[in-house]
């Protein structure tokens, strides 16, 4: 897009990180913002920004309405930390305009102020997932890729599999991906190195993070580690055992996002013998426990020929109060390459037909789902069902840190090569590296096929 000088030098001296803003923080629909600058390279046009709303939903924004949108957080941010009244938030509007129009003189506050409220407007019903009165326009995560600095997301691993040589895990799952996985062993990064990792994060544009494992809660700072993060849209993933109330209580004062949990089946015999462990009513309780305080909270069921009557699981976490489900085949990596796990593993017709029957449950019960295994089903059963087509998003839209703090395309991907050290090494020879690259370059033809799946990756 053609702009004029003073634009691209305001551009140029005015991007150079993300600015973050939550709306309504202590109501209910909370809307977190997360504007990630465009890309400015010398002698081409300037990329859209992005706005990334409560985490998940990538919205392309034009130059002018970045602008407008980093002058309205710049603004919103100086009441942060109390409710913000009405005549606070008139002078909000007024000190935006005043702000855009030493970038474009020649548009009226009239103007500035009434796009304020579209954008306002739009973002919230994304976030509420209702239809937005103004066309949003569409860019893949594949068009977009060649003007990231950096993930949306890296999941931080922060507890091992094996400590001190022994099982650093209060289960023992079957189907563990981490599990034998050279990096999944490492020795763990101290607190503080954790938050020097967090900080390069916020330095680099990521503006989602995901505490995972192993098992997170294993660590004694895990809270602490997530109050640091706050900034971050964060998020944890947990088998769900140490959800006690005064946990989640803590969990929720930290400001923790959203939890995930893992629950393979209603089912407490076939529970217990896919965990390994006897874990079903700790984890029933978790589940319990973090409704109950109020958080926004997912169940994950990894499936195979054991739960594959994973309708009935569904009818039993809705009568739990769960709305948010996902839904996935094996990762063949770690334990699931194993023949134990292996030979449990679902045909495509299998799981096409389990996920038929979960998406027509789900919506008839106004349950939200998801299917997060690239290549498991037919990108037109996906269409069909109207569900999104999963698609790898390694070194794309996610990437992790192994618990000894190297950089991997994904949180499954620990047996290959590191791409760096994230407290040692330059971020852009990590992002910009051969391997990197290879492997956003294969995340970007949104192909739908796990890299780790056998066959895919020599």
């Amino acid at each position: 897009m053609k702009i004029s000088k003073r634009v691209l030098k305001y551009v140029k001296e005015n991007y150079s990180g993300v600015k973050h803003t939550t709306l309504n923080p202590e109501g209910p629909g909370v809307v977190r913002i997360h504007l990630i600058p465009p890309v400015v390279k010398e002698g081409e046009d300037i990329a859209p920004a992005v706005a990334i709303i409560n985490g998940q939903d990538i919205i392309p924004v034009n130059l002018s309405w970045t602008i407008l949108l980093s002058k309205f957080i710049d603004e919103v941010n100086r009441y942060s930390g109390h409710p913000v009244s009405e005549e606070e938030t008139k002078q909000i509007v007024k000190d935006t305009c005043k702000r855009v129009r030493k970038v474009y003189p020649l548009l009226s506050s009239k103007i500035i102020s009434g796009d304020i409220f579209t954008i306002m407007d739009t973002f919230k019903k994304i976030a509420y997932r209702q239809e937005p009165d103004e066309e949003i326009g569409y860019m893949s995560m594949g068009e977009y890729a060649p003007y990231m600095r950096a993930p949306h997301r890296m999941d931080l691993m922060v507890s091992t599999m094996t400590k001190d040589g022994k099982w650093n895990c209060n289960q023992q799952c079957l189907h563990c991906y981490a599990a034998g996985q050279e990096h999944a062993g490492e020795t763990e990064l101290s607190t503080d190195d954790w938050k020097k990792i967090i900080d390069r994060l916020r330095e680099i544009c990521v503006p989602q993070i995901t505490f995972t494992g192993g098992e997170p809660t294993m660590r004694e700072d895990l809270i602490d580690l997530i109050d640091y993060g706050q900034w971050f849209v964060t998020r944890l993933n947990t088998n769900g055992q140490k959800l006690t109330k005064e946990y989640c209580s803590r969990l929720k004062d930290a400001s923790l996002d959203s939890i995930q949990i893992t629950f393979y089946s209603h089912d407490k015999d076939i529970h217990n013998k896919l965990v390994g462990a006897d874990g079903f009513d700790k984890t029933l309780d978790g589940i319990k426990n973090a409704l109950e305080a109020g958080m926004s909270v997912s169940v994950n069921t990894p499936l195979c020929t054991l739960n594959k009557n994973y309708a009935d699981t569904l009818k039993f976490l809705h009568e739990l109060g769960v709305m948010y489900v996902t839904c996935s085949g094996l990762i063949t990596t770690g334990n699931a390459a194993l023949p134990g796990s292996e030979s449990l593993q679902l045909s495509k017709e299998e799981m096409s037909e389990i996920l038929s029957s979960a998406v027509n449950f789900c919506h008839e019960n106004e349950m939200e789902i998801s299917f997060t295994s690239p290549g498991w089903v037919d990108k037109e059963l996906c269409e069909s069902l109207s569900i999104a087509t999963p698609t790898c998003g390694a070194c794309l839209s996610n990437m992790a840190v192994t618990p000894g703090g190297k950089a991997v395309p994904c949180q499954s991907w620990l047996s290959d090569d590191v791409l760096g050290d994230m407290l040692a090494d330059d971020w852009s020879a990590i992002w910009e590296g051969e391997e990197c690259r290879k492997r956003r370059e294969y995340s970007a033809q949104m192909s739908g096929m796990c890299p780790l799946r056998k066959g895919v990756i020599a």
